[in-house]
């Protein structure tokens, strides 16, 4: 009760002035955030000019990137901002804190040109489009999906669930795996006995039955079909299959397109050879 009768006098002005004022502006700074939020992602939505390349899925994938970006960065500038007027508002002086921040700016901008380079880059990469999250790409010889992307790093996750943190400074070559279209690149050997006529339309045939298939039709653009003989290998001549599909799709329509090559060539008796030597014994 002596506390409260003696500090009342000084907390009561300060709540109904400073307090006040410090209560006005987190919550400014909690609306501000939200409709600044609301206001990036409805301006990016409008801004983005689409790509006639690009199907409506990755487009909306390329600026839910955007957006994240641009909301990440706007909501740590309302946070530092607020946080400055509040230690204001507390007494605390804030212009030592801004002088020392300069200093501490101009000596970390010294050993901070990989932090400079890993944002510079980062900017472009988002910018041009190069890759967004959810695709799947390779960073020099680092693959995965893409799970987050920022100004300074890319995430990426590969098959076998290791996550990759990778400065956008540090990426000399991305290679992005799922942007427009994918394509199976199958190599098939078949062995030198084989009437290549009659493979060329077995594997033209199950190349287009998979493609009028229900559960694969919508994924695939063009229907993998015979290329050309690619190869005379040891024990098989190499034949090269090439097919289009939506993006991230190449995989489960090759494991498809393997399986029932497999098949159609057991039914027509193509041998699939496997290694062979022949050994001269001398006498």
């Amino acid at each position: 009760m002596e506390f409260i009768n003696t500090y009342t006098p000084y907390i009561l002005p300060w709540l109904l002035t400073s307090g006040l004022r410090v209560l006005g502006i987190a919550i400014g700074a909690i609306i501000l955030r939200k409709f600044g939020h609301i206001f990036i992602e409805k301006a990016i939505r409008k801004a983005i000019v689409g790509d006639h390349l690009l199907s409506k899925e990755n487009e909306i994938k390329r600026e839910d990137t955007l957006i994240k970006v641009f909301g990440t960065t706007f909501k740590i500038i309302v946070l530092i901002i607020a946080s400055l007027m509040i230690m204001a508002e507390l007494g605390v002086e804030t212009a030592p804190l801004l002088a020392s921040a300069g200093i501490a700016g101009v000596a970390l901008g010294f050993g901070g040109q990989y932090l400079i380079k890993d944002v510079i880059n980062g900017l472009f990469v988002i910018l041009e489009n190069q890759y967004r999250v959810g695709d799947v790409v390779c960073l020099d010889d680092t693959c995965g999906l893409v799970e987050d992307i920022n100004l300074r790093v890319t995430t990426l996750r590969d098959l076998d669930g290791t996550v990759h943190t990778v400065p956008n400074g540090e990426i000399k070559r991305a290679s992005n795996l799922s942007k427009y279209y994918a394509r199976v690149n199958l190599d098939v050997g078949v062995s030198y006995s084989s009437d290549l006529e009659k493979v060329i339309k077995v594997v033209n045939k199950v190349g287009s039955d998979l493609a009028k298939d229900p559960e694969y039709k919508d994924i695939i653009k063009s229907p993998p079909q015979f290329l050309r003989v690619d190869a005379f290998a040891d024990s098989s001549i190499v034949i090269k299959i090439l097919g289009d599909t939506e993006p991230l799709k190449q995989w489960a329509v090759t494991g498809e397109l393997r399986k029932r090559i497999k098949i159609a060539f057991d039914k027509e008796k193509i041998e699939i050879p496997f290694p062979q030597r022949v050994v001269h014994m001398q006498k």
